[in-house]
């Protein structure tokens, strides 16, 4: 785990030469090598790059906090972590879990890719909440990180995973886990700061182990993990003194899994007997937040204006370090935006108001759908580049810094 990054993947490179020569497997793990939570996501998510080449680009992620001083949740860590067991090991992260937990468990039903949904069968489909609706979406691939969330698994599957847990590592006699290395995944590696709310409802302390969310909670240990997929939200929960596990599986990005959490583990241990679909329900989610700012830009749109520049001249060959070349085409009637490495991030853009442009996707995506980009120019009216004002959570599009080149 003290093993230094770079001595399996020579290509990780960070913000800094100090953090990029001293960042462990054990700093991958507990999320804190300075980079802020889903950073980088853009570069892999639709994107055609390889595992190698999204490790490649993180050296181009902008820093959140001094290294080891902060938690931000990071994919790009994860599958670099994938990369390590491949380099560490000679079998890619998806075999080596297979050979080393699906099989001995027999978790038949649980695949790394969605080319193999075929062969299991009876599958949920993903869906998208559009206001009071819930939309199904297609399955999206999630190859190139695979190691950080491609997992798809099912019910009985992921009890066995959990029964795994809570019996120390031991399956059916076995030894899968060794409980030395549980103790060390379960303990706190980076701390999260806890409110005042936090205290009230059960928890004094909480923090990131290594892949597990760790916390007290009302006296008992809770492990915790979520996961996110296009169309998808998972959680699963463990209360080893209670050996106590929950799964809890949606096909929708509706945030229904924590309340049913909460709910389950309160009717076991009798404390804090809320109706947590209620909490939730009155407290403003995050989504009417972002609906919120979304509504105010539209709110802000200038009537009656003219872009600066012929559509002509707005068309060439864009780059971005973070991503790659990104072309603007005029095609006689209007603009077109294509992510040379994303074909699935293919839009129109429809003039907004002066150099804004707004962004109609050609398919629908779980995370985000208004978007504008706005050309900039310098003081001799030639356009230098553009940049991205996606409203989402989760793919910062306003971190690729675009320049045009052709």
């Amino acid at each position: 785990l003290d093993d230094k990054v770079h001595r399996y993947i020579p290509e990780f490179q960070l913000y800094d030469s100090y953090a990029s020569e001293e960042a462990t497997i054990r700093d991958l793990l507990c999320h804190r090598v300075g980079l802020g939570t889903y950073s980088g996501d853009v570069i892999w998510y639709k994107s055609d790059f390889s595992p190698v080449e999204v490790i490649e680009k993180i050296r181009f992620v902008p820093k959140k906090y001094s290294f080891r001083a902060g938690y931000g949740y990071s994919n790009l860590m994860f599958i670099s972590a994938g990369e390590v067991i491949l380099r560490a090991s000679g079998q890619p992260w998806d075999d080596f879990i297979r050979q080393q937990f699906f099989k001995p468990l027999d978790m038949s039903r649980t695949i790394t890719s969605i080319r193999e949904l075929g062969q299991v069968g009876n599958f949920a489909i993903p869906h998208k909440p559009i206001g009071d609706e819930n939309i199904p979406i297609e399955w999206v691939n999630w190859d190139n990180m695979g190691a950080a969330g491609g997992i798809i698994s099912s019910a009985d599957d992921m009890a066995k995973w959990l029964m795994l847990q809570l019996d120390g590592g031991i399956w059916r006699g076995d030894t899968l886990l060794d409980p030395a290395v549980q103790n060390i995944l379960w303990t706190p590696h980076n701390n999260y700061t806890i409110g005042v709310e936090a205290r009230n409802s059960g928890t004094n302390f909480a923090g990131y182990g290594l892949g597990w969310g760790v916390r007290d909670y009302f006296g008992y240990r809770l492990i915790t993990h979520g996961g996110g997929y296009d169309g998808m939200y998972s959680q699963v929960a463990m209360l080893p003194e209670l050996d106590l596990g929950i799964v809890i599986l949606t096909n929708t990005m509706k945030g229904i899994a924590t309340p049913l959490r909460l709910y389950i583990i309160n009717q076991f241990i009798k404390k804090d007997m809320k109706d947590w679909s209620k909490v939730v329900l009155d407290k403003q989610p995050a989504s009417a937040s972002m609906e919120r700012q979304i509504e105010a830009q539209k709110a802000a749109r200038i009537a009656n204006t003219k872009p600066s520049f012929e559509l002509n001249q707005y068309a060439g060959t864009y780059l971005t370090d973070m991503h790659g070349p990104i072309h603007i085409v005029f095609d006689g009637r209007r603009l077109n935006l294509n992510f040379e490495k994303a074909p699935d991030l293919t839009a129109s853009l429809e003039h907004w108001h002066y150099n804004t442009w707004k962004i109609n996707w050609d398919k629908v995506h779980a995370w985000f759908d208004f978007g504008t980009i706005q050309f900039h120019h310098d003081n001799t009216m030639k356009i230098v580049g553009f940049e991205f004002d996606v409203p989402n959570n989760d793919i910062f599009f306003h971190e690729l810094k675009v320049r045009k080149v052709e």
